[in-house]
């Protein structure tokens, strides 16, 4: 009778694994799984999504402690940079419709700027100089977009405008500032009206004042907090986002984002001309901040380019409890998503997220 149930159970088992040798098998030979689980396995990373509007892959747990399943493409997560392409294209909602114009002086919208030559272009494209506020800020004590653009004024601009370029917060808090003076009803009714309603961007919201947790589906996130930096690696999941504004303060899933840069890139949301300004209208930061050699940015997106040729244009984007790629490729390549609960924007996390996206968009998965 012994002999028999071990008999059974060998064969249980090896029915079992021969079962999932062929999941497991295609797991392996997918590029895209493989560079989802070396962040989680090889760089620490608690869990990691990408999503390329078909197939969601995941790795790793949505919460440490209760170790439940990874979110899929309907879970929320802060934009972070991301946002500021939500910006780009408000602002040049402004402009088609000819409500101010790319080289018009800030300062005429934002009297804080009077005496700096800094002109809307120069915000858009990162070639202001002027320093970044996020810096500066005490994140423990909430503030306004006047208060923290008074402390990147009190420093010295990092070059003269237009005569660099130079990743700064403090451009799209200015930005936001513009529309809010142009549009008369805020930056975050304005994008609603203009970039969420039109392309039905129903799961992606602007935080309320002092809302804190994320809403919905969601994981948790993982990192250093910005206002208790002494504490290490730990639970981030609440932020301030309200105050991360018009530079990072989006909440929104995989799907709608992915949504956004089809919407954007395909021209449903501006004319033709006005896309091809934010994506002709670019410098070389190849090399620069995340920026792998090749890189371009232009107005509020950038482009990145792909090893089986061409580019994908996106932003990208990195908050202490996440990091989030992808965009949408040339060539019909399609869109991507991908996504990690944690800070990921330097070393191997970044090139094994970066990885993710070039896998899903070079059809290799």
């Amino acid at each position: 009778m012994h002999r028999q149930r071990l008999a059974a159970a060998v064969l249980l088992a090896a029915t079992i694994i021969g079962a999932c040798a062929p999941v497991a098998a295609a797991r392996h030979r997918d590029p895209v799984q493989r560079q989802l689980d070396l962040l989680v396995d090889r760089d620490g990373v608690p869990g990691a999504l990408a999503y390329d509007g078909k197939v969601t892959r995941t790795a790793g747990v949505a919460d440490l402690e209760s170790g439940r399943p990874m979110v899929d493409a309907q879970g929320r997560f802060r934009l972070a940079s991301n946002t500021k392409a939500f910006t780009a294209a408000a602002v040049m909602r402004l402009v088609a419709d000819g409500r101010i114009r790319l080289d018009d002086r800030a300062s005429r919208y934002v009297p804080q700027l009077t005496g700096r030559p800094v002109t809307v272009r120069q915000l858009l494209k990162q070639t202001s100089g002027l320093p970044d506020y996020s810096a500066l800020v005490d994140w423990s004590r909430p503030g306004t977009p006047e208060d923290y653009l008074a402390l990147a004024l009190k420093e010295k601009p990092v070059f003269e405008p237009g005569t660099d370029w130079g990743y700064s917060n403090t451009n799209y808090l200015v930005l936001g500032m513009v529309i809010d003076k142009v549009s008369g009803v805020g930056f975050r009714t304005y994008i609603e009206r203009t970039v969420l309603r039109p392309l039905h961007l129903d799961d992606t919201y602007w935080p309320a004042p002092g809302e804190l947790s994320l809403r919905g589906p969601h994981a948790r996130n993982y990192g250093v907090h910005p206002a208790h930096p002494e504490g290490g690696r730990v639970d981030v999941t609440e932020l301030p986002g309200y105050e991360f504004g018009a530079s990072g303060g989006l909440v929104s899933t995989p799907g709608d984002l992915n949504a956004f840069w089809d919407g954007l890139l395909g021209g449903r949301l501006l004319p033709a001309w006005a896309v091809r300004l934010m994506t002709r209208d670019t410098t070389d930061i190849g090399g620069r901040d995340v920026y792998p050699a090749g890189s371009r940015y232009g107005y509020g997106i950038a482009s990145i380019p792909l090893s089986c040729g061409g580019v994908y244009w996106g932003h990208g984007g990195d908050l202490p409890g996440d990091s989030v790629g992808g965009g949408r490729a040339t060539a019909g390549r399609g869109t991507v998503t991908v996504y990690t609960t944690t800070w990921a924007a330097e070393g191997e996390r970044l090139r094994h997220l970066q990885g993710a996206v070039d896998a899903a968009l070079c059809g290799k998965g």
